[in-house]
């Protein structure tokens, strides 16, 4: 893996935080209903998850 496929990677990143935003709120919701968190964290949690699935997605599509 080379740092021109990690480039490559991170760009598709982009647009695949469009499809990952209502996973990312979700996922916050829920934690919040569970486990009562604070809005910090919560927020903290909603972009956390956002940014891992838009780079989970961006790797299965340039890989498979």
């Amino acid at each position: 893996m080379g740092s021109q496929d990690i480039v490559i990677i991170l760009v598709m990143t982009f647009p695949m935080l469009l499809f990952s935003i209502y996973p990312g709120i979700k996922a916050s919701e829920y934690l919040e209903k569970k486990y009562n968190i604070e809005e910090s964290k919560k927020r903290a949690v909603m972009v956390s998850v956002t940014f891992l699935f838009a780079l989970t997605l961006s790797l299965l599509l340039y890989y498979v």
